[in-house]
């Protein structure tokens, strides 16, 4: 045994660090927490100063074991754990957990995972930090109040399975009042009056009226007085501007800059940086400082100087702005300045190159320009138009990297202009006056509801992505799908002396991508905003963060902080919980014509609906579900009417009803026992039974197999994956190197044995009688396998080891969890 044991925190970094260290260290994974507090009980003694009772999962059990085995052998234990408050408890847990003794324990931590780095950590060992303890502490116990105590509140009050938390609840809010903003919008329309000047060398540029008009009368006055016009250039003023580079990356900017650029979703980027950061490449991805070392800064020149020459060089400090800025981590950055494209997987490549991209350009000079502001006047009226220019006269860090704008941070760019000069005369090739509509606020990206969160103190690095995922999760927020709608607007067009009119048309509202909060997000974040204002108040929050920090470097003590809070919050749980009215979110939208009963739209036990009657009532009320993309608080009656009429039979087809109707997945046709879902476009009220067939006949023809093999069937579709064939129960992904629409016998048996390959290499063992296996899955993870239900075992436990009666205990347990 290695006389040093050094427990990291995943297993990739222990494979990472094991090549710096030599024969004397063993290096070893706690793969995360070993002990937290428990799924199925508050875990808090609120009565006791909030003493949290932790316990170790069953499922980390073994791994206990084998680490405590591993402690007791060795000489010193080193607990390189991350160095934020999330590592600092990792160790504590397990110094605590394992019983380690304080003298043969040492704490190390580093920002990357270099040689320099390890060997640097161990020369500089410290003990635990008790204070990022604590801070971490106050933060798991008090989301753990607040998750235990609310949850329950929803389900009695709106629906079952629902469930609060302290910043994604807050998060969720941001996004309903934005939709409401969206809602509340009135778009008032201008025109806005552009030109194309020439000059007599026949170079042509754009110019614009700062002044819009706001009917169409007043546009077209304007352009009848201009008929004729001479045009000239009446001011002209240039003056030079420079453009310096953004700091280096931050988290939250990564995820951000990530988003714009790449179109990552912000969990996609911390897992690509996590393994970035667990190879070695690039430093610790969770922090909000903009600082770099003094030898990046040098490496950093260095590289610049070797590619672009000393004019390129600026050596630059910057500091964090973020009042609650957490431990004194470096910014984002690559290890090594001078590796540029590290041979990595696409989307690895792709983030690295954006991390030293940004930091390089941070190092590097400003950019030199030249602006222009031009005025153009003319001799029939006292309209003017305006141009501005841009021109670089040095690129300086413009020629590795600029920075992406968000949609509402978005201007019009300034371009080139033709070489100018006061009274000089212009000829306009056309003068246009189009008409636009005032924009509403946008909704949210997951990179600026990122944005917005820091700017309001609101969390911190490593529970942006978390928050994200946990709201979409919950069914609260979801990625829009709509690609908008057209509207037609107006423009006048001058050209010499003739005016002509165009209707022309445009797409507005599309909100794909964006995050759109649900019926049962809004009826949710109502009930919180109305009850429990507090908790849900932005300013509230961002204290709570600063409380956070505060614990963190030793001036507030954290058990005070969380009986300040449960003091006043737990009395108003009890209130609400006994005296608040159930909230559905009901809206009376009218009456039924033919009984005169209410109706109303609501969220049921199964989703947002529509009802006529009520409970009350002598006669059952009648329920409808809303299509995919209706809501409740924007359907109309007659849209809820519709409803009603669903399942809408449309005939027979070869002898098999046929009927139009709407179920989780979306408007569907069912023909027989089969089911066809609709193109997009079409409508279930209006489809008929002529374009029904169509997709009946295409669904046959795409369900027809197109083979045989070894006696069943192969038949082939297209997935949410792609296209695939099906063979004795198998889903068969079929890449590009075949063409879909003509497999051959060849193509299809290689593309069976393949699979049939691949899935017995999956297999670790089974017992066929029980119908039970043992695979490894996707990712490397084993799970023990029995129909649908599937159970992922720990990586620590040896899948080969499994006895039938564990297996059947574990399934036992992932059902009765259910």
């Amino acid at each position: 045994m290695a006389k040093n044991l050094v427990i990291v925190e995943s297993p990739a970094k222990a494979k990472t660090i094991e090549k710096f260290l030599g024969k004397d260290f063993k290096v070893t994974s706690s793969f995360g927490h070993i002990a937290d507090l428990p799924s199925r009980e508050l875990g808090v003694d609120v009565d006791n100063n909030f003493v949290p009772k932790y316990v170790v999962d069953s499922d980390k059990k073994a791994l206990v074991k084998k680490l405590k085995d591993l402690a007791s052998k060795a000489e010193l234990i080193w607990l390189a754990s991350d160095e934020d408050r999330e590592g600092e408890a990792i160790s504590w847990h397990l110094a605590e957990t394992l019983g380690l003794d304080s003298d043969r324990t040492r704490r190390i931590v580093f920002n990357s995972i270099t040689k320099s780095a390890i060997q640097k950590a161990i020369e500089n060992p410290r003990s635990i930090d008790y204070n990022l303890v604590n801070a971490q502490q106050a933060r798991r116990i008090l989301d753990r109040l607040v998750g235990y105590e609310l949850s329950p509140v929803l389900w009695k009050k709106i629906k079952p399975g629902l469930s609060a938390g302290r910043v994604q609840s807050v998060a969720v809010r941001l996004i309903v009042e934005r939709e409401r903003e969206i809602e509340a919008f009135t778009p008032v329309s201008s025109f806005r009056v552009v030109a194309e000047f020439r000059t007599e060398a026949g170079v042509a540029f754009t110019a614009r009226m700062g002044k819009s008009f706001g009917t169409a009368e007043e546009a077209r006055k304007l352009l009848e007085e201009l008929k004729g016009a001479k045009f000239e250039v009446s001011s002209l003023d240039t003056k030079p501007a420079t453009k310096s580079p953004s700091p280096p990356f931050t988290t939250s900017t990564l995820q951000q800059e990530a988003s714009r650029k790449l179109y990552f979703s912000v969990s996609r980027t911390m897992q690509v940086a996590q393994r970035l950061y667990e190879a070695g490449l690039i430093t610790y991805m969770r922090t909000d400082s903009v600082n770099l070392s003094g030898e990046a800064i040098e490496a950093a020149k260095n590289a610049i100087v070797t590619n672009y020459g000393d004019s390129y060089s600026k050596t630059r400090k910057f500091s964090s702005k973020s009042k609650g800025a957490q431990e004194a981590h470096e910014a984002i950055r690559p290890t090594d300045m001078s590796l540029q494209s590290p041979n990595l997987e696409r989307d690895q490549a792709r983030l690295y190159e954006l991390i030293w991209k940004r930091t390089l350009a941070s190092q590097m000079s400003d950019a030199r320009l030249e602006r222009t502001q031009v005025g153009i006047s003319n001799d029939s009226n006292s309209a003017e138009f305006s141009a501005k220019g841009e021109v670089i006269k040095f690129d300086g860090f413009l020629k590795v990297y600029l920075e992406g704008k968000d949609e509402e941070d978005s201007e019009d760019q300034d371009g080139m202009l033709p070489e100018l000069k006061t009274g000089q005369a212009l000829t306009p090739d056309y003068i246009t006056a189009t008409q636009r509509f005032s924009r509403p606020p946008y909704r949210y990206t997951e990179a600026s509801l990122v944005k917005k969160l820091e700017e309001l103190g609101i969390g911190r690095p490593s529970t942006y992505a978390p928050t994200i995922s946990t709201i979409q999760n919950r069914g609260y927020v979801e990625k829009g799908s709509v690609e908008g709608s057209p509207r037609e607007y107006l423009q006048f067009l001058l050209e010499s002396t003739k005016i002509s009119e165009k209707n022309l048309t445009e797409t507005v509202g599309s909100d794909k991508g964006k995050l759109v909060p649900t019926d049962i997000g809004m009826i949710v974040n109502d009930f919180l905003v109305s009850h429990f204002e507090n908790i849900l108040d932005y300013n509230f929050t961002a204290k709570v963060e600063k409380d956070f920090d505060d614990i963190a470097t030793g001036e507030e003590d954290w058990q005070v902080i969380l009986k300040d809070f449960y003091k006043d919050f737990h009395p108003i749980v009890a209130e609400v919980e006994e005296n608040a009215e159930r909230a559905s979110g009901e809206r009376v939208l009218g009456e039924d014509p033919k009984t005169g009963r209410q109706v109303a739209a609501r969220l049921g036990r199964f989703g947002p609906m529509v009802q006529i009657g009520t409970v009350d009532e002598e006669d059952k009320p009648l329920f409808a579900s809303l299509l995919p993309h209706q809501s409740i608080g924007t359907i109309t009656y007659e849209e809820a009417m519709d409803l009603f009429k669903l399942p809408r039979s449309l005939g027979e087809f070869k002898g098999e009803e046929v009927e139009a109707n709407v179920g989780r997945y979306g408007p569907y046709i069912r023909y027989g026992k089969k089911f066809v879902s609709l193109e997009p476009g079409q409508s279930v009220f209006e489809i008929d039974m002529e374009e029904a067939a169509v997709l009946i006949e295409a669904k046959e023809k795409a369900d027809a197999p197109i083979a045989m093999y070894e006696g069943k069937e192969v038949t082939r579709g297209k997935g949410r994956f792609g296209p695939f064939i099906k063979w004795d129960g198998m889903f068969i992904n079929v890449n590009k190197k075949y063409d879909f629409d003509n497999l051959g016998e060849a193509d299809i048996s290689e593309l069976i044995e393949a699979k049939k390959k691949k899935e017995a290499e999956k297999l670790v063992r089974e017992w066929p009688e029980e119908k039970i296996r043992i695979e490894k899955g996707r990712w490397g993870r084993h799970q023990i396998i029995k129909g649908k239900t599937k159970v992922d075992l720990s990586k620590d436990v040896d899948p080969l080891g499994v006895s039938l009666e564990q297996a059947i205990e574990l399934l036992g347990k992932k059902k009765k969890k259910k």
